[in-house]
């Protein structure tokens, strides 16, 4: 039997838990308080109650309830909530899977001689995370994590108990005639495809005929409707994230970036971080992935392109080079708002492939001593001199987690 544990809107449930006097008051997380059109990040059931929702902006939801408390984020201390509630579940089984900072999965299967049935370890858990973390847990319960996350979502968060089970027993019952949307995986695109199609429910889209799901979507329409069906072979595993496919970082920019002289001063930071998570790994890449997306979001414009470095690599201006390159063989010329860049292909650093024309041992070397000294005194103790002009941003997402203040 499978869990998945959710925390009621977690940032501002850890704000009400260490401020009591936010206790009976609507609370809300904004990535920048004192800017209007800051982001919502996470609101509390009071604040919900007025309409606020999470994703608007800090002005539609003052106009919605003009004395809601406003907080700024708090994200080392939202981790380290995170990881004290994941030390509570592993006393309940030693197969716990984060699958975000405040969603974890737990196999329970071979607990239930020591702790009880799924429900009263559903408790027990909510219990232990309210008494020691003060925060209201939600839990999914099912044979599989797809339906156990589709118990959370869709039934549990909307009863007072907040524990929900969905099986084979009640999938035709109770998730079935939920609209489409509510399908795990289905998002607003998809949502309006299958509708296209005539797919307004979950039930419809469960026995539509496979073969015309996988010819619309291939492999994607195959998840969707063993999805559907409550059909998913995934085990729960600690493992889920030390092999990783790919390693990027990608900027949403806080004002629109006209010139290739200031892309390229953010391309730099990118190129340097992902390298540098790169080579904490112990791992090169052969893969390069450069995005972007334009400044007019009326008029979205923007690429997605790969390329073949022809070897794996992890050096930072190599990199560069090539992600430079890549950028301006596609970019349109119009301001950009976001940029990205990935490495994949990845395999161990050792042993390297020489190159005739390039010293890579220097190269690499150099990297080492970089990552030894902000190892040592932060991300910020040696930069590029690029940084330190007005497109600079090393310095300051160096104060944050995430994109969001410390």
């Amino acid at each position: 039997m499978i869990l998945l544990v959710d925390i009621q809107s977690f940032y501002a449930s850890v704000e009400k838990a260490r401020n009591p006097e936010l206790k009976h008051r609507p609370v809300v997380v904004s990535g920048d308080p004192n800017r209007r059109s800051g982001v919502i990040l996470a609101a509390c059931p009071i604040a919900k109650s007025y309409g606020i929702k999470n994703a608007e902006t800090l002005w539609e939801a003052m106009q919605a309830c003009p004395e809601v408390v406003v907080v700024r984020p708090r994200m080392d201390l939202y981790l380290k909530i995170s990881l004290q509630i994941t030390e509570i579940l592993e006393r309940f089984t030693d197969l716990v899977e984060p699958y975000s900072i405040d969603e974890q999965f737990l196999d329970v299967t071979g607990s239930e001689r020591l702790f009880g049935d799924c429900d009263t370890i559903s408790r027990k858990i909510q219990q232990a995370i309210l008494e020691e973390a003060g925060v209201y847990a939600r839990v999914g319960i099912g044979p599989n994590k797809v339906l156990s996350k589709m118990a959370c979502d869709n039934f549990a968060k909307k009863q007072k108990r907040g524990i929900f089970r969905l099986d084979e027993t009640n999938i035709k019952e109770k998730l079935w005639p939920l609209p489409i949307g509510d399908c795990f995986g289905v998002g607003r695109r998809m949502t309006k495809n299958l509708q296209r199609i005539g797919i307004t429910t979950i039930g419809e889209l469960a026995q539509y005929p496979l073969a015309k799901l996988q010819k619309h979507w291939g492999i994607n329409g195959h998840v969707l409707w063993m999805t559907a069906n409550g059909i998913d072979l995934s085990p729960v595993t600690r493992l889920s994230f030390q092999k990783q496919k790919a390693i990027g970082h990608h900027m949403t920019l806080p004002r629109d970036y006209r010139t290739a002289e200031e892309i390229e001063v953010i391309l730099l930071e990118l190129c340097e971080e992902v390298c540098r998570r790169v080579r904490r790994h112990h791992l090169a890449g052969v893969t390069l992935h450069v995005g972007c997306r334009g400044a007019d979001f009326d008029c979205p414009t923007g690429f997605s392109r790969q390329q073949n470095l022809g070897y794996a690599q992890n050096e930072t201006m190599p990199i560069f080079q090539a992600a430079k390159q890549l950028f301006h063989q596609y970019w349109d010329g119009a301001p950009i708002r976001s940029l990205g860049i990935s490495l994949g292909g990845l395999s161990a650093d050792s042993p390297m492939q020489l190159d005739l024309f390039t010293d890579r041992s220097k190269q690499r070397a150099l990297g080492q001593v970089v990552d030894e000294i902000k190892q040592r005194y932060g991300s910020t103790a040696i930069l590029h001199a690029a940084s330190l002009t007005s497109a600079g941003l090393a310095i300051e997402r160096a104060k944050k987690i995430g994109g969001h203040y410390r």
